[in-house]
């Protein structure tokens, strides 16, 4: 299918999302769970499932079909997963995926992908993806490590209370200069050194008198 282009980052929600993952071996169960993390609808296509994903399906939140891969399998499906080790199988997904328009993701095979799972740090609202464009995906998880020993919990901590106050002050502050001045002061460039010394920033006080946006 040819080396992939340029890809393009993104967030997606996949909350109440049909996804599928072809495969039941560790790998499958990595991706499953991360899946169901975002809350995503998930059947699994796999003759065998690990302990883990046995689980998952006993406690119907997932679907097992207990068989090899079918083309019928993708309908209506909005992202596919292929973790197997057979060739022909990882093959025939993309080629139905592509063909119907669905997000396809085929394990250690960027050349077959229209979208790649990133390496990944998240500190409460604060998600940060690492991406190779498949070139390193080692590189990548090393990134990550040195990402997670920078950024620790302490930012979950600071963008809950953020996250609060940014609320309060779109609806108290109605002059735009005013308003985007006291949001930026919240994440400045001191605010994020100090929390990469694991110190919390002293956030600043809502304005109580702003200027009126002019007619």
């Amino acid at each position: 299918m040819g080396a992939p282009g340029s890809y393009y980052p993104a967030f997606i929600l996949l909350k109440q999302m049909n996804c599928v993952v072809i495969g039941g071996g560790r790998v499958a169960e990595r991706k499953v769970q991360d899946l169901l993390k975002a809350e995503a609808r998930v059947t699994i296509i796999s003759p065998e499932l690990t302990p883990a994903l046995e689980h998952l399906k006993d406690k119907k939140q997932i679907i097992h079909r207990g068989r090899g891969f079918r083309a019928s399998d993708l309908n209506n499906a909005f992202l596919v997963i292929a973790a197997t080790d057979d060739e022909k199988t990882n093959l025939r997904v993309a080629e139905v995926a592509r063909y119907n328009g669905i997000l396809i993701n085929i394990v250690d095979h960027p050349e077959l992908c229209t979208f790649l799972v990133p390496s990944s740090v998240r500190r409460g609202p604060l998600h940060i993806a690492i991406s190779t464009s498949g070139a390193s995906p080692a590189m990548a998880r090393a990134i990550k490590k040195d990402m997670e020993a920078r950024y620790t919990s302490i930012f979950a901590s600071y963008l809950s209370k953020v996250q609060v106050l940014r609320k309060q002050a779109i609806k108290m502050i109605t002059s735009d200069n005013v308003r985007e001045k006291f949001l930026r002061s919240i994440a400045s460039p001191l605010a994020i050194k100090k929390l990469l010394k694991g110190k919390q920033p002293v956030l600043p006080e809502i304005p109580t008198k702003s200027k009126s946006r002019k007619n």
